[in-house]
């Protein structure tokens, strides 16, 4: 027997130029029991409608089974509170990045600053040498000049003295 016509089908079939009604020609054509061996390997691809099952209805007791749920409340107990979002809850994240960026780029630049900088000694005519560079220890720059104030006064007054 020919079967030019389900060959010429099955390669408008591959090229997706046929119409519905050619499909359920191949439909029907492969849902026979006799189906040459050459067009065999086509069969179950035709034929995957017919030995799906039908799942997508509902029980008959679906009614029942939704009104029970909703008569139990169970279904409240797993429902969490609604929230306000406001944009300073939704920009918290990129505060706290900000925060440790700064806390980084501070901690670098005074460790740069301590590390970098040489140590310089100021002789101020006693024996007493102030530093002078970046150092938080040292206090107040206040207290370093009225330090050279009173050296320097002490040491005029002195030489006054012996005049």
């Amino acid at each position: 027997m020919d079967y030019k016509y389900i060959n010429q089908l099955l390669d408008r079939y591959w090229k997706c130029e046929t119409s519905l009604e050619e499909e359920k020609i191949l439909r029907a054509f492969f849902s026979q029991k006799d189906v040459p061996a050459e067009l065999e390997t086509y069969k179950e691809l035709f034929i995957y409608e017919q030995n799906e099952k039908v799942t997508d209805a509902l029980d008959d007791d679906f009614d029942q089974k939704m009104m029970t749920l909703i008569d139990n409340n169970e279904h409240i107990a797993h429902l969490h509170k609604a929230r306000f979002v406001t944009i300073s809850n939704n920009l918290k994240p990129l505060f706290k990045a900000a925060a440790i960026v700064a806390i980084f780029l501070t901690l670098g630049n005074a460790s740069q600053v301590a590390f970098n900088e040489e140590d310089e000694f100021i002789n101020t005519g006693t024996t007493e040498q102030l530093y002078k560079g970046a150092s938080v220890a040292m206090g107040d720059s206040a207290v370093i000049d009225s330090m050279q104030h009173s050296s320097i006064e002490t040491t005029t007054a002195a030489e006054n003295i012996l005049k």
